[in-house]
């Protein structure tokens, strides 16, 4: 397998990022050679920064433009796309030219609790009002609908009628820690050979 370069591109405070670059550090296969932040007071660029990662802020409105974007990732050879709680759609332009090449973590077993407005907090607040008995994580294939893509893996944990949605936030947390680097290097793998 060729050294992939990939991209995380990030909303957040940044621990799905961190532990990606973590991870792959010291790698001979996999580079992470950049992240790329809609807002420019993320934490995860804090986080990057530190780890010797560069780092790009591409606003929501950038985003749309590919004659801005394009070339940003064709100069870090960017590979691969990795959704690391990134919030805005990604466009379709980027999908055509990535194909099968952009995945997203989602935190919710999908279908469930995914689509517009289901992020974050919100998720884990949606499960704890069903009374859901299990809550998890999911990492699957972007596609222009939002959440809808192709799953690529799902990791699930029990939940207690009595956990709060702190609770269960901190419970998926610990699935994306544990599961969330083993699966994009399993799909570089598959994808890269």
């Amino acid at each position: 397998m060729k050294r992939i370069n990939i991209a995380i591109f990030v909303s957040g405070s940044g621990t799905n990022c961190e532990n990606l670059i973590n991870y792959f550090s010291g790698s001979a296969e996999v580079n992470c050679a950049m992240v790329v932040s809609n807002k420019s007071d993320a934490y995860a660029l804090v986080r990057a920064g530190r780890l010797g990662v560069p780092i790009r802020v591409v606003s929501r409105e950038q985003l749309k433009d590919s004659s801005l974007v394009l070339p940003l990732l064709r100069e870090f050879g960017i590979d691969f796309i990795v959704l690391a709680g990134f919030l805005p759609l990604i466009p379709e332009y980027l999908i055509d030219a990535y194909p099968r090449r952009i995945i997203n973590l989602h935190p919710a077993l999908l279908p469930k609790y995914g689509g517009k407005g289901m992020w974050g907090h919100h998720v884990h607040e949606a499960v704890k009002a069903a009374g859901e008995t299990e809550t998890g994580m999911t990492v699957h294939w972007v596609t222009p609908i939002c959440d809808s893509g192709e799953i690529i893996a799902q990791f699930s944990t029990p939940l207690l009628p009595t956990d709060t949605a702190d609770d269960i936030a901190e419970k998926e947390h610990k699935l994306e820690m544990e599961h969330f680097p083993k699966v994009v290097e399993q799909v570089l793998h598959q994808t890269f050979g």
